[in-house]
């Protein structure tokens, strides 16, 4: 049978349902061992001591307590004691007083040595005794009783005595251990004895069945006892071996912990049982800066470290719950039973808090972090592959805004049916190039010059009409699509900057790419390929990425930075203001200008915050030597007091609208056959576009 306490061995509860159980059990089943060694007399048991026969089977029982038959690795199941087979014997041969004083001895060894507690080693005596006990009453019935120095023998009429007697046994220790596991993991107790009953009944048949002929052997020649341990040693490694397979077949190799494969299985067992007024709760958990440690003190370090969290997970979670590795730095832990999303969201938050405590390895000290995310049952999802997508969607929601801790949520799913269609649509209109870039100018505010152009993402969805950016390129990030994506329109703006360039209109086109394709090492080689191949500068293609970037490890992108800063190409970071960026990081980034994000521009004439806002942002961005872009310039107004401020460019709908490239191309010839205007006269004309 399965072991109580098997999860962790700290106790129940004071007042729990399963420490009433086990105080019950324990309170009977040590008052049966008391009487019955009362009942056994001091004679009686000095004259069994005294024999070569006692000290044998004291030896074979302890031995058998020692090195149960495991047959499953499921912590339902459990293993079988060997010892069985001697304790039954005993029962049969000298009574119930001596077969439960050897197992009670046993036990207690077995639990010194395997350092359990004292409530685990008092429940497994107690349990023992209660089975013995049954037994021996089913013994009394058929008129066998036997003693220390007045033993029994059985002979083959005795076999309806046997089995009824082994099979009190089995169902009475069966009963009370499937009971306490149930409480201890919240499970079914039906569910447990499932689970337990095919593989425990068989090596429980096959040890009870051996147990009379221990006793014949035991009649006729003591001697030979001890040669029942071969048998048993090669059940015993034949089923390690067996169990050893199906553990790693269902455990991960480096922590230890259920795989995806045994996940899958404990979550649909949790589905099928599931009550009414109860949830499952699949959460998905992966560690923040982890490839950072992999890559700075190797694989060694970073296997140690994820055997420090697999062990905080396990010992953070409560009995009955399944953390599992699914691979790299992703965890999962399932909930079989939980009550609501706040008591999930509690259980999350006690994961983060067991995460966050610093970790020394190699002598240095490490903080740790995760994001969590939440999907419940039948809340969210009505299967496993369903809860693991939407735990998924709702761990990148936390990562995405850095909360640690998401529950999923419908309308923020990007891998929803009718996102996943898009995807697929994005996919054909990259092959069928259908997608269009507009070029909106950069402009200075000092004299109007242009001074470049920003090529902006357009699609029409031949059935959905105009899409915008902000609902597919999120999709696109999220997918193996945005390298694709990115690939496509810095081929498509160079192109574009190749035939103004050649065509006298030396003007900049800036592409957007994200943090993400910083991480692609082949994008210097595919702006190197395609200056060369186009004859065009490096300063003919400029990249502006968010400033997101400032907020995740630069380790990861600072090579493709460093090899586009090589090739001459322009970086600028886009959207600043809207992070969480420190000076020091801004100062290590290798980029050339800072666009100051539009929210706070459009409401610098309305909100002294946001005019302070911008302010410090341009006194910061000027005072490194960068130069600082506004975006967002919508009135001649703003215009005006950017420029006050000492903000170099803007873009923005007064200044000029984003343009197909034939009305970029007739804007650009008008504006660079132009001699230099007066900000007043720029002004007044831009106005008008």
């Amino acid at each position: 049978m399965a072991d109580p306490t098997d999860t962790r061995d700290t106790g129940p509860r004071l007042g729990s349902p399963l420490w009433t159980y086990f105080t019950g059990v324990i309170t009977i089943g040590l008052t049966a061992l008391a009487v019955a060694q009362i009942r056994l007399g001091v004679p009686e048991l000095a004259g069994l001591a005294a024999t070569a026969l006692f000290w044998i089977l004291v030896v074979l029982v302890v031995l058998g307590e020692l090195r149960p038959v495991m047959v499953s690795s499921s912590t339902l199941v459990g293993g079988t004691p060997t010892s069985t087979m001697f304790t039954f014997a005993v029962l049969m041969h000298h009574g119930l007083s001596a077969a439960v004083l050897m197992q009670a001895v046993a036990v207690v060894v077995s639990g010194l040595v395997h350092r359990r507690s004292w409530h685990r080693i008092a429940f497994n005596i107690a349990q023992i005794t209660l089975a013995c006990t049954a037994s021996a009453v089913v013994f009394g019935a058929f008129g066998i009783h036997p003693r220390p120095l007045d033993t029994w023998t059985p002979e083959g009429t005795d076999m309806p005595a046997i089995a009824l007697a082994g099979l009190a046994y089995f169902t009475v220790r069966g009963l009370l251990v499937c009971s306490a596991v149930a409480l201890h993991e919240r499970k079914s107790i039906i569910r447990v004895i499932k689970a337990s009953i095919g593989p425990q009944a068989l090596v429980y048949g096959a040890l009870l069945g051996l147990a009379p002929l221990v006793v014949v052997v035991m009649e006729h020649s003591t001697g030979l006892v001890p040669l029942f341990v071969a048998p048993l040693a090669a059940v015993y490694f034949t089923a390690t071996l067996s169990m050893r397979r199906d553990h790693q077949a269902m455990h991960d190799g480096l922590t230890g912990l259920p795989n995806r494969k045994l996940l899958i299985l404990r979550t649909e067992e949790a589905l099928a049982e599931a009550r009414e007024d109860e949830r499952v709760g699949l959460f998905l958990l992966d560690l923040d800066r982890f490839k950072e440690v992999n890559d700075t003190l190797g694989h060694p370090v970073g296997d140690l470290l994820l055997q420090i969290v697999a062990h905080r997970l396990t010992h953070s979670v409560r009995p009955g719950d399944v953390v599992a590795r699914l691979g790299g730095d992703e965890f999962a832990v399932l909930l079989p039973s939980i009550r609501d999303g706040h008591a999930a969201k509690e259980v999350a938050s006690r994961l983060r808090v067991a995460l966050t405590e610093p970790v020394r390895l190699e002598g240095m000290t490490f903080d740790l972090d995760a994001s969590i995310g939440i999907a419940l049952f039948p809340d969210h999802a009505p299967d496993f592959e369903l809860l693991l997508q939407r735990s998924d969607v709702a761990m990148y929601m936390a990562k995405e805004g850095r909360t640690g801790v998401e529950f999923y949520v419908a309308e923020r799913d990007r891998n929803s049916p009718e996102r996943l269609s898009l995807l697929g649509d994005l996919r054909r209109a990259i092959d069928r190039d259908e997608l269009d870039l507009h070029y909106q100018p950069k402009v200075s505010l000092a004299d109007g010059r242009v001074e470049g152009v920003e090529a902006l993402l357009r699609w029409w969805h031949p059935v959905r009409g105009p899409i915008s950016p902000v609902e597919f390129i999120p999709l696109a990030e999220q997918s193996y699509l945005m390298r694709e994506l990115t690939q496509h329109v810095i081929d498509k703006a160079m192109n574009q900057a190749a035939r103004w360039w050649h065509d006298g209109l030396e003007v900049p086109v800036s592409v957007n790419v994200s943090a993400r394709d910083l991480l692609d090492s082949g994008l210097p080689d595919q702006l190197s390929a395609g200056l060369a191949r186009l004859s065009l500068p490096p300063n003919a293609i400029h990249l502006e990425v968010t400033e997101r970037i400032l907020m995740t490890d630069q380790a990861y992108s600072a090579d493709t930075i460093r090899t586009l800063a090589a090739l001459g190409v322009p970086l600028a970071l886009d959207d600043f203001g809207t992070g969480y960026s420190t000076l020091v990081r801004l100062q290590r980034l290798q980029v050339d200008e800072v666009k100051i994000d539009a929210s706070f521009v459009r409401k610098i004439g309305e909100s002294p915050d946001d005019e302070r806002i911008v302010r410090s942002i341009i006194d910061l961005v000027r005072s490194l030597g960068l130069r600082a872009v506004a975006e967002g310039v919508e009135s001649a107004e703003i215009a005006t007091q950017l420029r006050a401020m000492g903000c170099d460019a803007g873009q923005g709908w007064w200044l000029a609208e984003p343009m197909p490239a034939t009305e970029a191309t007739v804007w650009l010839k008008a504006r660079l056959r132009l001699p230099s205007l007066s900000h007043d006269s720029h002004m007044a004309m831009d106005g008008t576009v």
